[in-house]
């Protein structure tokens, strides 16, 4: 997985191979953050699948978990990818479409804890 800290937040992407197209499934990526996640519940954290092509909402929803844990230490959990129908999300699972709406979530759910919300 390829990480990257900016501030509080740090982004995840899963690694891709050398064609630059994803080589791990998402089930991988996942279970590698399920892992690894003690090194991140101290930080806002963006998942970035954006140039994940083919995901279906079970794959989404593999990550629900995760959202929960961190958002019960007051952190903030987002998916970036374009390619789900918001609908069929549940309303603890924040998804957006580009990077920048990400750290825009992030930054406004930061402000709201810092004002007791």
């Amino acid at each position: 997985m390829e990480i990257e800290k900016k501030d509080s937040l740090i982004i995840l992407r899963p690694k891709p191979n050398f064609g630059g197209k994803q080589m791990i499934t998402i089930s991988d990526f996942h279970n590698e953050l399920v892992e690894n996640l003690s090194n991140f519940k101290t930080y806002n954290l963006i998942i970035d699948l954006s140039n994940n092509i083919d995901m279906d909402l079970k794959e989404i929803l593999l990550f629900s978990q995760i959202g929960k844990e961190l958002k019960n230490n007051n952190k903030s959990f987002v998916i970036v990818y374009d390619n789900v129908e918001i609908d069929h999300l549940p309303d603890d699972l924040v998804l957006v479409p580009t990077l920048k709406e990400a750290e825009d979530i992030i930054d406004l759910e930061d402000m709201e804890r810092d004002l007791g919300f």
